[in-house]
């Protein structure tokens, strides 16, 4: 939906305020009767999104390093409590340094920005200066390809003064939606340790819900980041398909990747992509967001954007199995919050989602053929990784039994398969025009559907009921959440999918729907 230039006008009018306000409080630093940098704090991150954490930390009621220091005992009192959660990979030994000379800075400068001084986590296939990167395999155990190597959204969290805790746990090589792997084992849901908490970024899920950060970065191949947040009661964003940077990204398919973040609230996420997003000369793909993102996306965020949207309901998508009733359900009743809102909320017809999707490999086809090349090409460009293609780590047999077969799969390709793969490329491009017909001929905003149609599976089971293709496959944004909960207590998602670059539009809608429901609860730890 294109926004009138009058409420626009009003919306970045109204972020230009709010930025200036917050960083006028940023200036207030070290006052007298305020907590010092290193000094004990009464003030309790839990919940608290970035915007409060920044004006705690302006107001001096608490600096950078006690913020790393609370981060670090609720991960220590938390991740390895019995059950343990086991969200993290490993930790930054450097936080606290780092943290201490970002509130100098502060002192002396004033802030970079409205990340300054916030504790984020790094999903483990990000490549991270002076951390290994794992992508959760003992294979990559110690992979540290030499020691300036930072993934470049990495690289611009660091400029905007974040502080690294550390690395979160994921799904072997990100191929999974459930979070286990070789090197660190299974992460469990804080919401019930019983449970997974979505992959292949539950880790980062996982420890953003139990306030282990303000938020984490994950990646979205085919649900990587929406799954988790559904099952974290998070928010998450597939942006737009180039519209950041894969660099320094391990690989599971170069046509599918994108790194994002994962935050408790539509504000933080804004605010995460504002500094991340955006083109990448050493990523060619992302030359395709030039002039397509707003200056900021917080601009987006304002009460009543979902008013006169048109939204259409991919039903297909709702109802696969008996077993998604319940999640079926709580989409429902979200359909109705959206039309109280002022949403028309319509069906649709999505004629020949079968053979554009699911005719070979459920969708996946493409994700698993080029995942070896993929990953091939990414170790070749490393002499020192401890191994170099995936024949060799398929041979160890040292993965995790559930990434096993897969890793099988991927490397059973031939040059016989090329016509195949060639033709599911074509079927992509035949999706995404058979999705903004769709949406012209209906004039519709977005589409909708579950996230996913299941709660979280219990560990060691298969998690089904992915909706992730429909903006995977096609490159289309969709943005995931929280929309109510099941009767034992887990978390439930909506998604909306958009045209190409409607990516703040989405937040808009997003925003407007989390302000009004007010979903999101942390779990009782």
């Amino acid at each position: 939906m294109t926004s009138k230039p009058f409420t626009t006008a009003l919306a970045n009018l109204g972020f230009l305020l709010l930025s200036s306000i917050l960083m006028q409080d940023i200036q207030v630093v070290n006052a007298q009767g305020h907590s010092q940098p290193g000094e004990p704090s009464s003030f309790d991150p839990v919940e608290q999104d970035i915007r409060s954490l920044q004006r705690a930390m302006a107001l001096g009621q608490i600096s950078a390093e006690a913020l790393v220091e609370a981060y670090l005992a609720r991960i220590e009192a938390f991740d390895g409590a019995g059950p343990e959660l086991n969200a993290i990979a490993a930790l930054n030994p450097d936080a606290l340094a780092d943290a201490r000379a970002l509130d100098a800075e502060r002192a002396q400068q004033g802030p970079r920005g409205p990340l300054h001084g916030i504790p984020v986590l790094i999903k483990d296939n990000y490549l991270t200066r002076g951390m290994a990167t794992t992508a959760g395999s003992v294979l990559l155990e110690g992979f540290m390809p030499d020691a300036d190597a930072d993934a470049e959204l990495v690289s611009r969290l660091r400029a905007a003064g974040t502080v690294f805790l550390g690395k979160t746990n994921m799904h072997e090589f990100a191929y999974g939606i459930e979070t286990v792997g070789s090197a660190f084992g299974a992460t469990r849901n804080p919401y019930d340790p019983t449970r997974n908490p979505g992959g292949s970024s539950g880790g980062s899920a996982a420890a953003v819900a139990a306030n282990f950060a303000s938020f984490a970065m994950g990646s979205d191949t085919c649900g990587s980041i929406r799954d988790p947040a559904v099952h974290n009661a998070l928010v998450g964003l597939r942006g737009t398909q180039g519209a950041s940077s894969r660099h320094g990204i391990i690989p599971l398919s170069s046509t599918q990747d994108i790194g994002g973040p994962l935050t408790r609230t539509v504000t933080d996420l804004a605010l995460a992509l504002d500094v991340t997003v955006g083109y990448d000369p050493k990523d060619p793909q992302t030359a395709h967001s030039v002039g397509q993102l707003p200056a900021s996306f917080s601009s987006a965020l304002s009460p009543g954007a979902l008013r006169g949207t048109r939204i259409g309901i991919v039903r297909p998508f709702t109802r696969v199995d008996p077993e998604d009733e319940e999640m079926a359900l709580i989409f429902e009743a979200a359909l109705r919050d959206l039309q109280a809102l002022g949403a028309e909320v319509v069906d649709v017809s999505m004629p020949d989602l079968d053979d554009l999707i699911f005719a070979r490999s459920e969708g996946f086809h493409v994700l698993t053929y080029e995942f070896g090349r993929d990953l091939d090409a990414f170790l070749g460009q490393y002499p020192n990784a401890p191994v170099q293609t995936l024949a060799e780590i398929v041979e160890t047999g040292r993965a995790h039994p559930a990434v096993q077969p897969l890793l099988e799969a991927s490397a059973a390709f031939g040059p016989e398969d090329h016509v195949d793969y060639l033709d599911e490329l074509n079927k992509r491009k035949r999706l995404r025009t058979a999705l903004l017909d769709v949406m012209a001929r209906a004039d519709l905003d977005a589409l909708t559907y579950p996230t996913i149609r299941r709660q979280a599976a219990v560990i060691g089971t298969l998690q089904p009921g992915d909706n992730c293709q429909l903006s995977a496959n096609s490159g289309l944004p969709a943005i995931t959440i929280p929309a109510g909960w099941t009767e034992d207590g887990l978390p439930a998602g909506i998604e909306l999918l958009g045209r190409p670059w409607a990516d703040a539009d989405l937040l808009g809608w997003a925003y407007d729907y989390e302000q009004a429901t007010k979903h999101r609860r942390p779990p009782k730890l």
